[in-house]
């Protein structure tokens, strides 16, 4: 994706079976901002699931040794929100509320987590996100996004008019 408009385009016109491999790879390796940050990648996108996994290293980590719950939140944002953009019509969608809880704890390996619609409408989405760490449910989050409806274009001057 060469920029965010791109990218918007791309995840509106979806199809059920979503990225292709191909396109998947182009997609993480063009990640900016926050999500490249915490060194996510994504594994799946369709209309229904996104799917992504982060290799804990020590940056993810809290003094006592194990992933910190703002990454558990960050993730569940970031995936979460990319699944809303498949939904939102090439709109923008940002976050309202994240509520995350922590199961158990992970030092080291990989979170892998899906989100999926527990309802998308129109103008605000709720997004369940499940992340697992060799098999076992380590955090639940919930996602409420808003949709943003783009701004109507402007009436053009008309060139005769004072």
């Amino acid at each position: 994706m060469s920029n965010q408009s791109d990218m918007f385009e791309q995840l509106a016109s979806l199809g059920p079976e979503g990225l292709s491999i191909a396109e998947l790879e182009r997609f993480n390796e063009d990640a900016e901002g926050f999500t490249k940050t915490l060194g996510m990648r994504f594994t799946k996108v369709t209309p229904d699931l996104v799917a992504a996994e982060l290799h804990v290293s020590g940056a993810h980590l809290q003094p006592a040794g194990i992933v910190n719950g703002g990454v558990y939140s960050s993730l569940a944002e970031s995936a979460g929100s990319i699944l809303g953009l498949t939904r939102a019509g090439g709109n923008l969608v940002v976050g309202v509320n994240c509520n995350a809880d922590f199961i158990a704890s992970v030092s080291a390996g990989v979170i892998d987590l899906e989100a999926r619609f527990v309802h998308a409408g129109r103008s605000s989405q709720l997004i369940e996100i499940v992340m697992h760490h060799r098999g076992k449910l380590v955090s639940r989050a919930t996602l409420r996004t808003m949709v943003l409806q783009k701004p109507a274009e402007a009436p053009k001057k008309d060139k005769f008019a004072e």
